[in-house]
């Protein structure tokens, strides 16, 4: 009498542990998924640089016009433009969030913790490349400048709430969770393990 081949047998008392076929392979999985969280980091941060040029270009901002009694406001800006500068800057950032949280998603084969972990890095760095850049091109006008009677200055591009880097990483998450929660795959769809290593 021959038995069947492969035949896994549990001992009594251990029904309820799973066999070692059914184990999550972690190490492995989260090997074959550095090297694709990485980049999509270091893209997520490659995006601030657009992101701070989108912002410096949208973002309100007053002009003066330097008189011997000094900086005289032409036209009449809006109240609100010391937080327009905020306003539009958590704007552009939830773009990013919202555009980094599904190109995360996409990524099938390697959904999972680290590219979580490497979408929020990464949202984050966009917001802080953003802002540096948008701050660099948006600078406030100098002691020449305003020391120039008869010329014209343009207020400075400031981030007045730091909160504001938040954005990018709370959306692109929340957008990647959201995939997670309607996915009815426990595995989020994602191939076997043998599969893993390439896009």
């Amino acid at each position: 009498m021959s038995t069947p081949p492969q035949v896994a047998v549990r001992d009594a008392g251990t029904d309820h542990l799973p066999l070692p076929a059914d184990r999550w392979n972690g190490r492995q999985e989260l090997r074959a998924d550095l090297r694709p969280a990485a980049l999509l980091a270091l893209a997520l941060a490659g995006v601030g640089v657009p992101a701070g040029l989108v912002w410096w270009a949208l973002a309100p901002r007053a002009e003066f016009r330097i008189t011997e009694d000094g900086p005289q406001v032409i036209g009449s800006p809006s109240g609100e433009l010391l937080v327009a500068d905020d306003a539009v800057f958590v704007l552009v950032l939830a773009v990013v969030g919202l555009l980094g949280g599904v190109a995360a998603w996409l990524l099938r084969r390697h959904r999972g913790v680290v590219l979580v972990a490497a979408l929020a890095l990464g949202a984050t760095a966009a917001g802080v490349v953003a802002w540096l850049v948008g701050e660099l091109l948006g600078g406030g006008p100098s002691e020449e400048q305003l020391a120039d009677v008869g010329g014209t200055v343009t207020t400075g591009l400031e981030l007045g709430a730091t909160a504001a880097l938040a954005v990018a990483p709370f959306v692109a998450v929340l957008v990647y969770l959201l995939g997670v929660i309607i996915n009815a795959d426990d595995g989020l769809g994602r191939p076997d393990a043998s599969s893993a290593g390439s896009f």
